[in-house]
């Protein structure tokens, strides 16, 4: 897949954000960075550091997570560069050590990455990414690591569970004009995609990424026109072929039958539907379908939306609402109820030497680590070098090499098959949308006897 946006069309994001030149850019992390980086530059400690990027425990109400943003990564990763107008910062306003910016201006990611394939579904401490390369470079890309997969983990994660709570019924994204930013919504999009919306309404991600667009008419509309029927008569002698009606601006029994009387009249044909967005979506689905079928408009498909999450649709296909599709916007675009995860990027091993952090409820795993996955979705965390148990699955694959990568850009295709042949396989207590049950992660002896070797050796510092 494609970079996020292309160069025309960052400078027409620039307009509206203040970004300037080509996005991604350097300075776009946290100050730390810059001074830790500067300050290794300064000791010459620039050896290979692997970092693993991962999340401490799922939000409350989360049976699994979904891996995202990987894509939007090694983008950044490939055009990793300071410009001068950045350096230029770096020396008169941060004044940090020239030697330090004289470094930056030669650096380009080199670096080796190993990855969980977008769309895998994955649970607590498992790394979605591992980062070797340089010391300053990879302490230099945490922010923009952690920001990428932390947003877009989160909307996958909380798509997949409006997708479970609709049972087969189509959704569609509407929260381009609820998320925080429009790079947000382009993700919101793009993920929702990959997890099994059937279309978008923003327009610019269904260009970008190739989705179906879906979109009909506002209540302004409605109110726009001398009548409701008027406005009805002029937007299906507009879209005759792919007319959906908004029913509900005035009186929506009115307007269902209004919607009747003018597919009759002008004969209409094609993809036809009425659109309920407020009041007990239940009760008026019901009504409305019994109207449409006295009309024998058998095919007319009713679509719902107004503020809905996967709690709001799973009772409403409990009760048996005729509802043939969603529109989901604010609480999926913005994963209302766990609108970040505990994501971290810790440091596992520097210049050849195991390390970890033992900080109370923060202690970390050192070394280059593994996935393995059972069937079951049975998995334990192990060293990158050791070999797979009997039967099991190793999740991270190498994506990059010396800061390249060693394939094409992964498909939104491949991405929604992987999540498709999770999803399957899935056991029903994570998949539980109350008080679900993630599974748990274990640990192989190799990584349970390098972690008591490290902790003995990081106590040592400690006491020293």
């Amino acid at each position: 897949m494609s970079q996020l946006l292309t160069r025309p069309e960052t400078e027409a994001v620039a307009t509206l954000t203040g970004f300037d030149g080509v996005m991604p850019r350097a300075l776009l992390t946290d100050l730390y960075e810059l001074k830790m980086a500067a300050s290794y530059l300064r000791r010459g400690m620039v050896q290979p550091a692997t970092f693993s990027l991962f999340v401490r425990q799922l939000p409350p109400g989360r049976g699994f997570l979904v891996a995202a943003g990987l894509e939007d990564c090694l983008s950044f990763l490939e055009t990793f560069r300071f410009e001068q107008h950045e350096l230029d910062y770096l020396r008169e306003v941060l004044r940090l050590d020239p030697a330090a910016i004289d470094a930056f201006r030669e650096l380009r990611f080199k670096g080796d990455v190993w990855a969980i394939p977008e769309g895998r579904i994955i649970f607590a401490n498992e790394p979605l990414l591992e980062l070797t390369a340089p010391l300053p470079q990879a302490q230099l890309l945490e922010t923009f690591l952690l920001n990428q997969v932390t947003v877009e983990t989160a909307l996958a994660s909380k798509a997949a569970r409006v997708r479970l709570a609709a049972r087969g019924t189509d959704l569609v994204d509407f929260s381009f004009r609820r998320t925080q930013g429009i790079e947000a919504a382009m993700m919101a999009a793009r993920v929702s995609a990959m997890v099994g919306f059937r279309a978008t309404s923003n327009v610019e991600a269904a260009r970008t990424f190739g989705l179906t667009v879906s979109g009909i008419m506002a209540h302004s509309y409605v109110q726009a026109f001398p009548t409701e029927i008027e406005a009805f008569r002029a937007f299906a002698h507009d879209y005759p072929d792919e007319t959906t009606f908004l029913v509900d601006t005035y009186d929506t029994p009115t307007g269902v039958d209004r919607a009747i009387e003018v597919i009759k009249a002008l004969h209409l044909h094609g993809r036809l539907g009425i659109r309920l967005d407020s009041g007990d979506l239940n009760v008026l689905a019901k009504r409305a379908r019994h109207r449409l079928d006295e009309a024998r408009l058998y095919d007319v498909r009713i679509i719902a939306s107004g503020g809905l999450d996967e709690f709001e649709i799973a009772a409403l296909v409990d009760a048996g609402a005729p509802i043939d599709a969603y529109g989901v916007g604010t609480k999926m675009g913005v994963s209302a109820d766990a609108p970040s995860l505990d994501t971290v990027y810790e440091l596992g091993a520097y210049a050849g030497r195991p390390v970890m952090k033992l900080s109370t409820g923060k202690e970390t795993l050192p070394g280059a680590k593994q996935v393995f996955r059972r069937s079951g979705f049975r998995d334990v965390i192990g060293l990158r070098d050791e070999p797979s148990p009997a039967g099991a699955e190793p999740l991270l694959q190498p994506v990059m090499r010396a800061g390249r990568r060693v394939g094409p850009p992964a498909s939104l295709e491949a991405a929604q098959q992987r999540f498709e042949a999770d999803l399957d396989r899935l056991p029903e207590r994570c998949r539980r949308l109350v008080v679900p049950q993630p599974m748990p992660v274990g640990l192989t002896e190799r990584l349970l006897n390098l972690r008591e070797q490290t902790r003995a050796a990081a106590s040592g510092k400690r006491v020293a």
